[in-house]
């Protein structure tokens, strides 16, 4: 997954598209903790912490970072103005965990008006059934789509004339 990430981010550069890394932190005064951390009295992803960090081999050189506190890569951020700003009307989205953090951002791209391609050797879950069972229902419920590595970078590629 990472590799594909890489490819990704590699050709995003050579093609000039934007590339927006979006991680997961939570406040340790609980100000930013989900219902479910709540009701566990137990918080995580904090600021400094090893899962915070962006993998080394991914080179997040020249990314935008936007720090979100929820699934969703829209929600609390400003994420739509930035993409409006840049004309932006279509999300290419890596990452995991796929089942919730890109599927509801996936579902929020859609509610947006943003289209979202979802590259599947690109995005990685804890448990494969969650990650097949969510990409078949984004793409039946037609909130996303999906493409290889190899696919969404044949789009950014320039047409022969």
């Amino acid at each position: 997954m990472i590799g594909a990430a890489r490819a990704l981010a590699v050709a995003a550069r050579h093609a000039e598209v934007p590339i927006f890394l979006i991680t997961t932190e939570h406040s340790r005064d609980r100000s930013t903790w989900t219902l479910s951390m709540l009701d566990d009295d137990q918080g995580y992803l904090f600021p400094g912490e090893p899962g915070t960090a962006v993998v080394q081999e991914l080179d997040a050189e020249g990314m935008t970072r936007i720090e979100k506190t929820r699934d969703s890569a829209w929600f609390g951020t400003d994420l739509l103005l930035r993409l409006r700003n840049l004309g932006v009307g279509r999300v290419v989205m890596a990452g995991v965990s796929t089942h919730a953090c890109i599927a509801q951002t996936a579902r929020d791209a859609y509610a947006n008006n943003v289209r979202a391609m979802i590259v599947t050797d690109a995005v990685a879950d804890e448990r494969q059934d969650h990650k097949e069972m969510v990409l078949e229902q984004l793409v039946r419920d037609r909130q996303a789509e999906l493409a290889t590595v190899e696919e969404a970078i044949g789009r950014w590629a320039p047409t022969p004339s």
